[in-house]
């Protein structure tokens, strides 16, 4: 039996409510498998915080590094905005990412048929959406130096973010976007801003000198603010995606409408091969703390559930068992089932808990 070490970061907010759905979903995964899985929790963000006084404690950056794999929650809260910036809850979750090199970000965005009318777009626009969005994560704005405020002679503060990155940086994230692209319809599209930022000239450059190794793929150069008015205007002329720290921040965030909720939104992020030559990795659910719906029992736990499968698939080389749990949030959204935040009129609400059980039932049946 293969035994597996899971880092488990619920973090604040619900964060603590979905994680601890999508870890009952993989022990009915294991044991149906035949794998075990040993879970360790670990403190990050705002609760870190509270506890020790830094957003990601030295035990949890040590926990992570000697695990296959990383289940993370969601980090901050207004509990904690009042505090510097490098001391904010999400300054934990940003100092995973650089010390665990997770350069890659894979945040797909697909339209379920049975959800097309939960989308605030029209039916006709969204219907047949499968996209994955593949963001660089560390690098660009987030991290660039110089960084930081100062004060001005004449009175007031100078704010400075520097958009840095060098062609190694783009190299690697381009062809993690290349393989993606090749294993789905073999369309990438680069997103850049090449008519305005040197970066984005230099981004493009790169992109389509790796492009030349691999011939299969169709390539295209799109910028930015005109991917960000297609992915609402016509999203299915999209397939995979790849393009910068800010640029992919937003751009994510901007098609989870196309899913009709955040709450059915995984993320997938890939670092440097490890032992064995399997990447590093952290899957975490990509809507937030939800601090307004904290503790009430009604998150939804799919895409914290739907980033587990990712874990199965990406970091454990679990593809069969990440297609079994996949399948179980179909059939249940088929039933009929939805959490408040998909729930259309004279629809079933369930709520967090509730929901977890019905996807762990199915898989434990197959």
């Amino acid at each position: 039996m293969s035994t597996y070490r899971i880092a488990v970061l619920p973090g604040d907010g619900i964060g603590q409510e979905v994680v601890a759905e999508a870890v009952r979903v993989l022990r009915a995964v294991g044991k149906a498998a035949g794998a075990s899985f040993e879970f360790e929790e670990a403190l990050v963000g705002g609760g870190a915080i509270d506890a020790t006084g830094q957003p990601l404690p030295a035990p949890t950056l040590a926990l992570c590094r000697s695990s296959h794999a990383i289940l993370f929650g969601s980090v901050g809260g207004p509990k904690w905005d009042h505090l510097p910036q490098e001391q904010r809850a999400e300054r934990g979750l940003l100092a995973l990412r650089k010390e665990l090199d997770l350069y890659a970000n894979l945040r797909p965005a697909t339209c379920f048929p049975m959800l097309v009318d939960a989308s605030p777009l029209k039916r006709s626009v969204v219907e047949g959406t499968d996209i994955m969005v593949i963001r660089e994560l560390t690098g660009g704005l987030y991290f660039g130096e110089p960084r930081g405020r100062a004060p001005l002679a004449g009175g007031g503060e100078r704010g400075v973010n520097t958009m840095v990155y060098t062609t190694p940086e783009i190299e690697r994230v381009a062809r993690v976007g290349f393989e993606v692209a090749r294993k789905r319809k073999k369309r990438l599209t680069s997103v850049d801003k090449a008519n305005v930022l040197t970066v984005s000239q230099l981004w493009r450059e790169v992109v389509t000198k790796i492009g030349k190794e691999y011939p299969d793929v169709t390539l295209d150069h799109v910028l930015v603010d005109n991917c960000a008015m297609a992915l609402v205007q016509k999203p299915t002329q999209f397939d995979t995606i790849v393009t910068e720290n800010t640029f992919g921040d937003i751009l994510s965030d901007e098609a989870a409408i196309l899913a009709g909720s955040m709450g059915m939104l995984p993320s997938a992020s890939l670092g440097v091969a490890g032992a064995g030559g399997v990447p590093v990795g952290l899957y975490e659910p990509v809507h937030g703390t939800a601090p307004d719906i904290a503790g009430k029992g009604i998150a939804n736990p799919i895409a914290a559930i739907l980033s587990a499968a990712m874990l199965l698939r990406y970091s454990l080389s679990m593809g069969r068992e990440a297609d079994r749990v996949e399948a179980a949030v179909r059939r249940v959204l088929e039933q009929g089932h939805r959490t408040r935040d998909i729930a259309a009129a004279g629809e079933r609400i369930v709520g967090t808990k509730d929901m977890g059980e019905l996807i762990v039932r199915d898989v434990e049946r197959g």
